[in-house]
């Protein structure tokens, strides 16, 4: 089964980096979800809640920020995060 690598990424530090079967994050405009294969993408982000599957993961709750996908490789560069 094919896995996204995941690094998601405040100001602070990083709060998560690792392999995730999918990623739905909220974008500006609505949530966007990431799956193995998705085309190359870039978009800001909105306010909510970040969600890993597959993954043992806290969840992370972001405000701004952008989203980049490139060859399975998930960023996520947000202004503010916290977990829990």
């Amino acid at each position: 089964m094919a896995m996204l690598r995941l690094a998601v990424v405040s100001p602070e530090k990083t709060l998560y980096e690792g392999e995730a079967s999918q990623v739905v994050v909220p974008a500006f405009d609505g949530e966007v979800g990431i799956l193995p294969g998705h085309a190359p993408l870039m978009t800001l982000l909105g306010k909510g809640t970040l969600r890993i599957g597959g993954a043992t993961a806290p969840a992370i709750t972001v405000d701004g920020g952008f989203l980049q996908v490139v060859d399975n490789v998930v960023r996520v560069v947000t202004e503010r995060a916290t977990i829990g």
